[in-house]
């Protein structure tokens, strides 16, 4: 027995010493790819010394001498932080990811082969403009000096990722860049997903005008600009103006409600207390370990210029430079229509078009797949667009026996010069520059808004499309292909988009809400993505007659839900103060103590009170029992809150009421019966949930940021590593927004939100500040993976200066890059 115990041990403790080796050496080989930043280092495709000077946030200052070089400077630093995931945003794009994942991801290779985004970038690149096609050139060499630094000093690769999944370096190209501005612009768009959802509940509702309860349209004429405060600018000159419009598993597309967000404000000088102009621009995206966005600076011949990048795209997305400031806001614009394409019942390779039968244009594509069999697919288009198959999107679900549906898209578009826009902004002076250079945006359609210190402006970039004022549905869902009038007339000229200038209140913003009432074709959007932010913001503006740099910061960071003030006293306006006390432990006990929490609550969502839990639950409860007896297994699509339907219900309007009696039951249930009970569902589900009195609950436990690695976020252990989870405050419809998953055991994780803020001041522009939501580097073990992510949970800012004196004061290393001899 003493001999097999001392054998035990021995092969116990060289298990432990060969265990530890090898996490040694999985340690050695993934710290061999992170940067060193404090290096000279002589680099292939440099015209002359560049000099990146990382500040104390790991903030890359690129000092070059000429324009090529800066752009060159931001591929190198892109690549040496971000460079698995700028490689795994081109292989989405290119169709590719079953290359490296399996049959995971077969769908999402077969929807991008479909779209053809990459072939339409590589045709895009010929149609940008000289300077662009220079940047998107210096850029490529940039990522590639990096690439061949790699290879040539065995770096690790370049990222952890590379040793696990095998993924190639290929070299970049100036393509790749332009087709991660496409990807950016379907994560961006949900009008085609909304089509299908507003067609199948269409079909699923027994009643017609309960559509416009469950999917309402938002009232009013919109709002961009505030002149009803106007009385508190004096001295202001200018009118506010509206452009006449001419007459007539990696899966990219978000869901519904999580397309594209964000907030974007400005104030001219006559309402800031500092005498020059503001900005605070927040984009809302998806979140991710790493973020989307980078940080960095870039010095060009029209000077400085600092802000959120995207790795991948040479350009600074929002920011400012020495002369302008930008912020953008996803605007919402209808840029996506489906067609019902008739097949030939006689020849299948034909679809009717308005003048008889038409060939489909066809190619065959094959999608390899690791450790499995090729997959042919056949890609089809018509003079609509791109054939998309009925597994996707639940297409099949609305597209009869007969026929096949197309899509239409401003992004399809093989002269796309979006970046050209985007490069162009960098070296605006005024206003009115950067409006005109914005005419070659193309998509995704932004709201655009901008100061150059003394006036502000906000302007709707992007192509409109141009229908036709017979089209049968407006847009809204799938119409006949084959009828004229359905079909896309080209753009609206750029004089069509909605411009606001020089507003007599000296505000102007955009939280993705109503901009204005336009009568279709020339309307913008039937959906929008916000009806409740706007009310708030637009009373913390109206609530000071001058803003400063720490006023639009406090306003990023409101966290009160103008939604939770006003369905609160609607809902639970018959269970407030009725009955008599219960006793401890039952059902109307704990209803009671519930609603007495509720009545003291200001609708803030802090991550530290219980109320918002309790609120968020009940009203989720609250809609599924509303909806589900008749929309049946369709109400498992409307999983987040819909407020504007909530307040219909609750007011009656236009019969809305009729949602809350239950057609199945011999009763007839009023909607004070479905609040209380839904709100008995919450409060179960809460107990069974967290196990803890009410008083005792925490948003924050519920509403965590999740940040997660979008590959290794789901392996044991490593999740441990390269997750980032924030308990935060917030959520779907405050300005700190924090929009909710809305599906799953945790319904209200944080997975959608501002991963960029920046606050703008033009009369101390080193005093501007920015922040994103995890850190520079997409290494999970460098310490700057997540050490913005703390300051950003906390409202906490860093230094937007473009100083670089004080970028050297506490540098965390200086790169210098000179040409390598020939």
């Amino acid at each position: 027995m003493r001999i097999i115990f001392r054998w035990l041990v021995r092969l116990v403790g060289v298990a432990l010493i060969l265990g530890a080796l090898a996490v040694m050496l999985v340690y050695y080989l993934g710290a061999r790819s992170l940067p060193d930043y404090d290096v000279r280092a002589a680099v292939t495709g440099l015209d002359q010394a560049l000099e990146i000077v990382r500040d104390n946030s790991n903030v890359p200052h690129i000092m070059a001498a000429t324009d090529r070089d800066a752009f060159f400077g931001l591929g190198y630093v892109h690549a040496q932080d971000r460079l698995w995931q700028m490689t795994l945003m081109r292989r989405t794009v290119q169709g590719r990811l079953s290359e490296v994942f399996g049959t995971r991801t077969v769908e999402t290779d077969n929807l991008l082969r479909r779209l053809d985004l990459y072939t339409l970038a590589r045709r895009s690149v010929a149609a940008q403009d000289d300077r662009t096609k220079a940047a998107l050139r210096a850029y490529a060499d940039g990522v590639n000096a990096r690439i061949d630094e790699i290879n040539r000093e065995s770096l690790g690769r370049g990222a952890p990722e590379f040793f696990l999944f095998g993924a190639e370096l290929a070299p970049w190209q100036p393509a790749d860049s332009l087709a991660i501005v496409k990807l950016m612009a379907l994560q961006l768009s949900g009008h085609l997903s909304n089509e299908v959802l507003r067609a199948r509940t269409s079909l699923a509702l027994d009643d017609a005008d309960r559509l416009a309860d469950i999917l309402p349209d938002v009232p009013g004429t919109g709002t961009a600009v505030l002149p009803e405060y106007s009385s508190l600018a004096p001295g202001a000159t200018g009118q506010t103006r509206i452009a006449a419009a001419p007459k007539g598993g990696f899966w990219p597309v978000p869901e519904h409600g999580l397309a594209g967000a964000s907030n974007a404000w400005a104030a001219d000088p006559t309402r800031s207390a500092s005498g020059g102009a503001l900005l605070a621009n927040d984009p809302h995206l998806g979140f991710t370990a790493p973020a989307i966005w980078y940080l960095a600076r870039m010095q060009l011949s029209s000077g400085g210029v600092i802000g959120g990048t995207i790795p991948g795209i040479p350009a600074i997305m929002v920011g400012r430079s020495e002369a302008l400031g930008w912020g953008l806001t996803s605007s919402y614009l209808d840029d996506q229509d489906l067609f019902l394409e008739k097949l030939n019942p006689d020849n299948p390779d034909q679809y009717q078009g308005p003048e008889g039968w038409r060939r489909f244009e066809t190619r065959r594509s094959i999608i390899n797949i690791k450790d499995a069999t090729p997959v042919t697919v056949t890609l089809r288009w018509t003079e609509n667009g791109p054939v998309l198959p009925g597994t996707q999107f639940d297409l099949g679900a609305i597209t009869p026996p007969g026929h096949v549906m197309a899509l239409s898209w401003t992004a399809l578009s093989p002269a796309d010069t979006s970046l050209t826009a985007a490069v162009g902004l960098m070296y605006a002076e005024t206003i009115d520059d950067a409006i005109a250079q914005s005419e070659a945006y193309v998509a995704p359609s932004q709201m655009l808004t901008l100061t150059d210190g003394t006036e502000v402006a906000m302007q709707l970039i992007g192509a409109m499309p141009a229908r036709d004022d017979a089209h049968q549905s407006q847009g809204r869902m799938p119409a006949p292909g084959w009828i004229a009038a359905n079909r896309w007339q080209g753009s609206l000229p750029y004089s069509a988009n909605p411009r606001f200038a020089d507003p007599l209140g000296g505000i102007v913003g955009n939280t993705n809400n109503k901009v204005l009432d336009r009568p279709f074709p020339l309307h913008v959007s039937y959906e929008w993505g916000d009806s409740q932010r706007v009310q708030r913001w637009r009373t913390l503006m109206q609530g000071r007659e001058v803003h400063t740099r720490d006023s639009f910061i406090e306003f990023q960071l409101d966290t009160v839900s103008e939604a939770a003030r006003t369905l609160l006293p609607l809902i639970g306006a018959d269970l407030w103060f009725t009955g008599e006390a219960a006793p401890e432990g039952t059902p109307e006990r704990r209803r009671r103590d519930a609603l007495d929490l509720l009545a003291e609550w200001n609708g803030e969502m802090s991550e530290h009170l219980p109320e918002p839990l309790i609120y968020a639950a009940w009203l989720r409860f609250l809609q599924d029992r509303l909806i589900r007896d008749d929309l049946g297994p369709l109400a498992d699509e409307f999983t987040r809150i819909e407020p504007l339907f909530l307040e219909r219900v609750y007011r009656d309007v236009d019969g809305a009421a009729a949602w809350c009696d239950v057609a199945r039951s011999a009763v007839e249930e009023s909607c004070s019966d479905l609040a209380r009970l839904a709100l008995d569902d919450a409060l179960i589900w809460i107990e069974e949930t967290y196990n803890t009195t009410l008083a005792s609950l925490r948003w924050g436990d519920a509403h965590e940021a999740t940040h997660d690695h979008e590959v290794l976020g789901e392996v044991p252990v490593l999740q441990a590593f390269v997750n980032i989870r924030q308990s935060t405050s917030g959520g779907d419809f405050t300005l700190q927004r924090g929009a909710t998953r809305g599906r799953g055991p945790n319904p209200f994780l944080n997975v959608h939100g501002a991963g960029y803020r920046g606050v703008y001041d033009f009369a101390d522009p080193d005093s501007s500040v920015f922040i994103t939501s995890t850190g520079q580097s997409g290494h999970f073990l460098s310490r700057h993976y997540d050490d913005l992510g703390q300051l950003w949970r906390r409202g906490e800012y860093i230094p937007m200066s473009l100083d670089p004196d004080l970028a050297r004061a506490a540098a965390v290393g200086i790169t210098e890059l000179v040409p390598a001899a020939e």
